[in-house]
C-alpha cells in the first residue's frame, strides 16, 4: 500500500510543479452562468469557474453548495458580504464555540484557573497563592505533586555517584507519593504546612470495581469523585482507560465539567487543545470565511511561536481573539499598533526584556554590579529583536530601505515596552524606567524624547510608508493572485493601500476587481497549504467535526502545526515549500482516512440519498449554515442530488464525486489515475485502506473482501481529495 501510494504521491508531485496542470484546459467544461461573467479582458475565467475561483481564493474551499448559494446571491454581492463580517450571521458557529468556554478568559483568568507549570512552581515556592477549596484546588495540588514528585526525582539523582544515576533512572517511579521529609528536601516552602493540613487523604489501593462505579455515576458526581482522588491513583485511574472507557466517561459532561477533568490531567494541555479546536472550527464553519482567511493571513504575518515559554500560550488566546481577528480587515495602522501592544508579541521577540543603556534602570543595574561584582548574572540591556523584525517582517520588507542603525534606534524608540508580571498574565505596561533617554533618528526623521509616544510615532511612519504599502501588498497578492503576482496589481493595490489610509478591505476589493485576479493564467495556479488543504477537505466532505486532534495531527504530520513556527517568518505562501512526494504521501493516508471514517470523531458520507446538499434557495447570507440542524432548509423538488444505487459503477459514482468534491471536472488524466489506483486498490481491499493516526496497523486491514456501495465512494472520495486539482486552489 505505501509503494502504491508513494507512486501516486510521486506522479502528484510531478504535476504540482508544474506551471499548469495537465488536461486541466480540457476539465474545464462548465456552463457559463447567466450574469456570471464580467466584461472586459480576454483570456479571463468565465462562469460558474469565476465563482468557484472566488471560493477557492476567500474561502478555506468551498462546501456542497455554495456555487449555487453564491450563483444566486451574485459575486459581488457575495464578496461585498464577506468584507463586513460583523453583519453575517454565524451562530451556528457560536454553539460549537460554546464548547470551549475557556477561550473566552483573559489570559490572567486562564493562567489562574488553568494553571501553567510556571505558576505551579511559584505556589510550589511560595511565591503565589494556592486556591482555598474545590475543584480548582485539586487541579492545583495534582500538579504541585507532580511537579514535586519531579523536583524529588531530580535531587535523588543530583545526589547520586555519576555511574548511578542512569540505574537511579531505570528504576525511578512513574509517580511519587511525597512524605513530610520530601516535601522539605523539594523546598515546597511556605505552602507545605497547608497542604499537610489541607491535603486530601490518600485514596486505598486502586480498586478493580472503581472504574465501573466512577463511570456509573451522574455528570457532575462522576467529576466530582476524579477530584477526591489522590493524584497518583488519579493518574493510574485515567491512564488505565481505554477509548470507550474514556469517552463514556467524559459523555455528558457540560463543557465546564470536561475542562474540569481535563485540568486535572494537565492544564496546559487544555488551553492548548481548545486554542487549536476553536481554531479549526471556525476554519471550517464560520460563514465569515475571509474573515477567517484574512486571520489566517495576519497571524502568519504576526508570527508568534506557542513554545516560547510556558506562558505564551495563555496568551496566544487573547492575540487571536481579541488583537488580529476583530482588525483582519480593519486598518492595518490599527492592526500594527494593537500586535505591538501586545504581550504575546513582547514576550516572543524579547521586548519586554529591552532596557534602554542610558535609562534609570540600566544605571541602577551597574551600580547593583559594581557592588556585587561576584554575581555573574548578565545584565540585561538593549534588544533589537522586535524593532528588526517590526521594520524587516512587519511593515518595510527586506529591501524597504532602512539600515543597521535604524533598527538600533528603533529598538531605543521601543525601550520601555514591556509586559506586567508576564507569568501570571498581565497586560501592556510601558516602564518609563527602562527607556532611553533622548532624541533618535529613524529613516531620517528625528524622535524627540516623548516616552511612549515616541513608539507610537514610530508605529504610524511605518504603517503609513511607501515600501509598507508594497510589501504588503505584494504579501496579499502571493496569497491570493499567485506566487509570482503581476508588478502591474501589486502597484495597483499599493496605490490603495496609500490613499485608504492602509485599509485591509479596500485593498482586498481593488484586486478583486482587477483584470490579473480572473486571468485564466492563476485558475488553481495555487498549490494548497497544509492547513488549506486539510480544511478545505473538511468542507469539501462537509465532514461532521466532534474532534478536532484529528485535524491538528495531520497538520503536525504534514509539516505545518498550528502556532508551531518557530521563526519570526511565518510559514510561506509559495508552493515550493510544500510539494514533495514525502509531504504528498501525508496528504494522500489524511485524504484516505478522512474519505472512510478512520479519524476518530470526523464523520462523511458518501451515499447520494444521505449527503447533505445548500441548494440555491438557500439565503446568501447564510451560505455555511449548520447542516445538522433542524431547520436547514429542505431541498426543493428540482435540485436532487443525482441517485445512487446498488448497481452504481465506478465510474459513474468517480463523475458525481468530482463534481462535489471539487467543483467541476477534473482532468482526463487525472480521472484515469483515480479509476486506476481505485482498480488497483479495491482488488487488494485486505491491504487498500489506510491506517489512521493513531490506529494498530493490524486493525485497520480488516477489510471485507467486497467492496460495498459506500466503501467504493470512499475509496474514490479519497483518491480524488488526493489529486492534483483539488490541491490546487
Amino acid at each position: 500500500m505505501k509503494h502504491v501510494q508513494g507512486l501516486w504521491a510521486a506522479s502528484l508531485c510531478a504535476s504540482l510543479v508544474v506551471s499548469s496542470l495537465p488536461g486541466i484546459a480540457e476539465a474545464r467544461s462548465t456552463p457559463v452562468a447567466k450574469g456570471a461573467e464580467r466584461e472586459g479582458y480576454p483570456g479571463q475565467i468565465r462562469g460558474d469557474e469565476r465563482i468557484l475561483h472566488a471560493l477557492n481564493r476567500f474561502t478555506f474551499g468551498p462546501r456542497p453548495g455554495d456555487l449555487e448559494a453564491v450563483k444566486l446571491a451574485g459575486l459581488d454581492a457575495w464578496f461585498d458580504e464577506q468584507l463586513h463580517p460583523a453583519e453575517i450571521n454565524n451562530t451556528a458557529l457560536e454553539v460549537r464555540l460554546a464548547d470551549y468556554p475557556a477561550m473566552t478568559w483573559s489570559p490572567e483568568d486562564l493562567l489562574f484557573r488553568l494553571p501553567s507549570g510556571a505558576v505551579i512552581r511559584q505556589v510550589i515556592d511560595g511565591k503565589a497563592p494556592m486556591p482555598e477549596r474545590g475543584a480548582l484546588y485539586a487541579v492545583y495540588e495534582n500538579a504541585m505533586t507532580r511537579v514535586a514528585a519531579k523536583r524529588q526525582e531530580q535531587e535523588l539523582k543530583r545526589s547520586l555517584p555519576v555511574g548511578a544515576q542512569s540505574a537511579a533512572d531505570a528504576k525511578a517511579p512513574a509517580t511519587m507519593q511525597l512524605g513530610a521529609d520530601d516535601t522539605k528536601a523539594v523546598s515546597f516552602a511556605a505552602t507545605s504546612a497547608s497542604m499537610a493540613q489541607d491535603a486530601k487523604p490518600a485514596d486505598p489501593a486502586l480498586d478493580p470495581k472503581l472504574e465501573s462505579a466512577v463511570l456509573a455515576m451522574p455528570p457532575r458526581d462522576r467529576v466530582l469523585r476524579l477530584t477526591k482522588m489522590a493524584q497518583p491513583q488519579f493518574d493510574a485511574f485515567f491512564k488505565g482507560l481505554k477509548g470507550p472507557e474514556r469517552q463514556l466517561l467524559m459523555s455528558d459532561l457540560t463543557p465546564d465539567l470536561r475542562e474540569t477533568v481535563g485540568a486535572l490531567e494537565n492544564p496546559e494541555r487544555v488551553v492548548v487543545e481548545e486554542l487549536m479546536a476553536q481554531r479549526l472550527l471556525r476554519d471550517a464553519y464560520s460563514n465569515a470565511q475571509l474573515e477567517e482567511v484574512m486571520t489566517d493571513f495576519w497571524m502568519n504575518h504576526f508570527n508568534v511561536f506557542l513554545r516560547k515559554n510556558e506562558a505564551t500560550p495563555y496568551y496566544l488566546v487573547s492575540y487571536e481573539r481579541d488583537v488580529i481577528r476583530p482588525r483582519a480587515l480593519g486598518k492595518f495602522e490599527d492592526l500594527l499598533e494593537a500586535t505591538a501592544h501586545s504581550p504575546a508579541m513582547l514576550i516572543y521577540l524579547d521586548n519586554m526584556q529591552s532596557i534602554g543603556p542610558d535609562s534609570t534602570a540600566a544605571e541602577k543595574a551597574k551600580v547593583a554590579a559594581a557592588r556585587n561584582p561576584k554575581n555573574k548574572k548578565a545584565p540585561e540591556g538593549l534588544n533589537e529583536n522586535y524593532a528588526r523584525e517590526l521594520m524587516e517582517l512587519h511593515t518595510l520588507g527586506v529591501n524597504g530601505g532602512y539600515t543597521q542603525q535604524d533598527v538600533i534606534q528603533a529598538a531605543r524608540i521601543l525601550t520601555g515596552w514591556t509586559v506586567e508580571r508576564p507569568q501570571r498574565g498581565g497586560g501592556f505596561q510601558f516602564d518609563e524606567r527602562r527607556h532611553e533617554p533622548g532624541t533618535k533618528k529613524v529613516l531620517g526623521r528625528k524622535f524627540k524624547e516623548h516616552g511612549e509616544k515616541e513608539g507610537r510615532d514610530l508605529l504610524h511612519m511605518l504603517a503609513t510608508h511607501p515600501s509598507t504599502a508594497r510589501f504588503i501588498s505584494r504579501k496579499l497578492a502571493v496569497r491570493f493572485v499567485s506566487d509570482d503576482p503581476p508588478q502591474e496589481l501589486v502597484d495597483r493595490m499599493a496605490k490603495t493601500f496609500l490613499s485608504s489610509d492602509g485599509d485591509i478591505a479596500a485593498v482586498l476589493k481593488t484586486m478583486f476587481h482587477s483584470p490579473e485576479f480572473w486571468s485564466e493564467d492563476v485558475y488553481r495556479a495555487k498549490v494548497k497549504t497544509p492547513l488549506e488543504y486539510v480544511v478545505s477537505a473538511a468542507r469539501a466532505t462537509n465532514a461532521s467535526l466532534t474532534n478536532l486532534q484529528p485535524l491538528v495531527g495531520a497538520l503536525r504530520d504534514m509539516g505545518m502545526p498550528l502556532y508551531g513556527c518557530v521563526p519570526p517568518t511565518g510559514y510561506k505562501w509559495d508552493a515550493a515549500d510544500w510539494v514533495s512526494t514525502g509531504a504528498l504521501v501525508n496528504r494522500m493516508n489524511f485524504a484516505l482516512s478522512l474519505a472512510a471514517n478512520r479519524l476518530n470523531g470526523i464523520t462523511t458520507t458518501w451515499t447520494a440519498e444521505e449527503t447533505p446538499t445548500l441548494t440555491a434557495r438557500q439565503p446568501a447570507l447564510n451560505l455555511l449554515a449548520d447542516l445538522d440542524s433542524d431547520d436547514a432548509p429542505a431541498k426543493p423538488a428540482d435540485a436532487k442530488p443525482p441517485a445512487t444505487s446498488q448497481s452504481a459503477t465506478p465510474q459513474t459514482e468517480e463523475a458525481r464525486l468530482e463534481t462535489l468534491l471539487v467543483g467541476e471536472r477534473v482532468s482526463e488524466s487525472t480521472r484515469a489515475a483515480v479509476l486506476e489506483q481505485f482498480e488497483q486498490q479495491s482488488s487488494g481491499a485486505a491491504s487498500a485502506m489506510p491506517v489512521a493516526m493513531n490506529q494498530n496497523p493490524n486493525q485497520a486491514r480488516r477489510a471485507p473482501a467486497a467492496v460495498p456501495l459506500e466503501k467504493q465512494d470512499q475509496l474514490l472520495a479519497g483518491l480524488l481529495i488526493g489529486s492534483p486539482e483539488f490541491q490546487r486552489r
